[in-house]
C-alpha cells in the first residue's frame, strides 16, 4: 500500500466513523455534501490535469500505487474525495458544538472584500507564475461567489479556517515532504513564488482555502433549494 493512500485512509477513517455521531448525524447531509464533493472534485481535478500537462508539478512514483490516470495517480483522484470530506466533517462539527462561533455580517463583508482585493493583487503581481496567479484569481472567485450565495457559510468559515489549517500543515506537510526521504509530489520551482513554510508552498493555504470552502458552499445552496422546493 502507498505512502499516498495510507496518508488518505488515515484522514478519512474519523471523520466517516464521527459521521454517525448520534448529535452530529453528518450522514443526514450526505445527500448534498457528496455531490458537492464530486463537482468540486472536478473543477479542481481538471486544474491539477493541466498543471501537471504544463509541468507546474508532478507526482513521485515512489510513493504511490502507480496507477496513472491523464498522468495523476489513483490516490490524486481520492485526495479531493477524502481531504474535503474530512474538512468538511470538522467544519459542522464545529459549526454544531459553537453555533455561535462565526464572524457578524458586517466583519465579513469587510474581510471578504479585503481577502478577495488582496487576492487580485497577489495575482496580477505575479502573473507570470502559474500557479500563483490562477491560485489566488480562483480564490477571488470562489470566495465572491461563496459571500453572494452562501453568505452564512463563510461567516463560519472565515473563523473556522484556521483550525482546518492544523491538519492541512500535518498532511500536506508530508505530501510536500516533510519527515520523508523525498516528497509524494512537489512544484516547479518557476511556477510558484517559492515561499514555503516548512516544505509547503505559501500558495498551498489559498489552494485549500479555496478547495475546502467549495462543497461547503454547494452544499448549502443545495440544502436551501431542497428546503425551498419542498416548500412549494
Amino acid at each position: 500500500m502507498s505512502l499516498y493512500l495510507i496518508i488518505l485512509i488515515i484522514s478519512l477513517a474519523g471523520p466517516l466513523a464521527l459521521s454517525f455521531e448520534k448529535n452530529l448525524r453528518l450522514y443526514r447531509r450526505w445527500k448534498y455534501l457528496l455531490p458537492a464533493i464530486f463537482i468540486t472534485m472536478i473543477i479542481f481535478v481538471v486544474w491539477d490535469i493541466i498543471f501537471t500537462h504544463m509541468g507546474c508539478w508532478f507526482f513521485n512514483p515512489m510513493y504511490n500505487s502507480g496507477i496513472y490516470i491523464n498522468k495523476l495517480p489513483l490516490e490524486e483522484y481520492l485526495f479531493f474525495i477524502v481531504i474535503p470530506y474530512a474538512c468538511a466533517f470538522s467544519f459542522y462539527a464545529v459549526q454544531f458544538h459553537f453555533p455561535k462561533f462565526k464572524l457578524n455580517e458586517q466583519l465579513t463583508k469587510v474581510l471578504t472584500f479585503i481577502i478577495v482585493v488582496v487576492s487580485l493583487i497577489v495575482a496580477l503581481l505575479n502573473y507570470n507564475l502559474t500557479y500563483t496567479f490562477v491560485n489566488f484569481l480562483m480564490l477571488a472567485a470562489i470566495l465572491l461567489f461563496s459571500y453572494y450565495f452562501a453568505r452564512e457559510v463563510v461567516q463560519y468559515y472565515l473563523v473556522i479556517y484556521p483550525i482546518l489549517l492544523i491538519p492541512f500543515f500535518i498532511i500536506n506537510g508530508i505530501l510536500t515532504g516533510t519527515g520523508i526521504e523525498q516528497a509524494v509530489f512537489d512544484y516547479n520551482p518557476k511556477e510558484f513564488m517559492g515561499i514555503r513554510f516548512f516544505s509547503i508552498p505559501l500558495e498551498d493555504i489559498f489552494y485549500n482555502f479555496s478547495l475546502l470552502l467549495s462543497p461547503l458552499v454547494l452544499t448549502h445552496i443545495f440544502e436551501k433549494r431542497s428546503k425551498k422546493n419542498k416548500i412549494v
